[in-house]
């Protein structure tokens, strides 16, 4: 248990008589990378602040490194990059990192050494001039990621990393990620990108109205929900009968049959039973669900419908009021 780097018991946090997180429990051990994903509304920013300590909870409790995500010592370990950012914009990119640096205390050497490895590495070596104001939003993305890995941070949060990013930005975040996790580096991933959390990630919590509905490994998720596609020429009833025993939500589109299976072990089982049933076999196609589709089945339309509303977190609304 020394391992855990982040863990809340029974989180709660209340804006007057709305719930925006409720009773969350979550351990994340030191390298991982997990995802916290959900709507809009769902209790992401509010979780997040206060794992940040820039709220209070309202009910249990919460630790970073096992002590009080306040203690400054333990802020020290922390990066943070988030998804609503306002940076200097009449600082210069070196400024800026140097700004950011001396407020976590580090020698002006030390940003001498750190400051040009990390523009390189974010791609920004031929910006390191450039006022912030003339950055592009992908720019801006990018110069904030470099601040969050400014004090090499055993912790890093990143919401909506590659927010603003070209396929080559999101790409080199990806890259950026796997060389923190490889270094040790645990990283709290917030992303509507739901691809690249796949791959990306160690494991994802899913949050829906402020409460973790599934919690899960990537690999296990994945392989858990397997769709199969089956086309023979005739679905007799006792052939019927015995698939419903090994999947579920068989569908039928014209001469096809789709159904979802636990695992991509029991298609040769499959084919043994059409054989069994004297049923001629046409298809047999077995696809994994992405994230996405599993997202979209462990939400449910109504989590869907909040996105497309952009209703807002009260945490995220609380946090731009001020």
């Amino acid at each position: 248990m020394t391992d855990l780097v982040i863990e809340t018991n029974q989180l709660r946090k209340e804006y007057g008589p709305k719930v925006a997180v409720k009773d969350l429990t979550l351990q994340v051990s030191r390298g991982e990378v997990f995802g916290f994903l959900g709507p809009n509304g769902a209790g992401k920013s509010t979780t997040v602040n206060m794992l940040l300590s820039l709220a209070h909870p309202t009910g249990g409790d919460v630790k970073l490194f096992g002590q009080n995500p306040a203690n400054p010592q333990v802020r020290a370990k922390i990066g943070f990059l988030p998804e609503h950012f306002r940076f200097h914009e009449w600082l210069r990119a070196t400024e800026f990192l140097t700004f950011q640096g001396k407020l976590y205390g580090m020698s002006p050497a030390a940003l001498k050494e750190r400051i040009p490895q990390l523009l390189n590495l974010v791609g920004l070596a031929d910006s390191a001039d450039l006022r912030l104001g003339k950055f592009s939003k992908g720019m801006l993305q990018r110069i904030g990621l470099a601040q969050a890995m400014l004090n090499r941070p055993d912790l890093i949060f990143l919401d909506e990393p590659t927010s603003g990013l070209d396929p080559l930005g999101r790409r080199l975040v990806r890259q950026i990620i796997h060389q923190l996790k490889t270094e040790g580096t645990t990283i709290f991933l917030n992303s509507h990108f739901l691809s690249e959390v796949e791959i990306t990630c160690d494991r994802v919590a899913f949050i829906k109205a402020g409460q973790v509905v599934r919690l899960d490994t990537m690999a296990s998720l994945l392989h858990q929900t397997t769709e199969i596609k089956l086309r023979v020429d005739a679905f007799k009833p006792e052939l019927l009968t015995a698939l419903e025993k090994i999947g579920s939500q068989l569908q039928f589109d014209g001469s096809s049959l789709t159904m979802l299976v636990g695992d991509q072990e029991i298609v040769p089982t499959i084919a043994q039973l059409v054989f069994e049933h004297g049923t001629k076999l046409y298809q047999l196609s077995p696809r994994e669900k992405s994230l996405e589709e599993i997202f979209i089945s462990i939400i449910g339309t109504d989590g869907v419908n909040g996105v497309d509303t952009g209703e807002a977190d009260p945490g995220e609304t609380h946090e731009r009021s001020t």
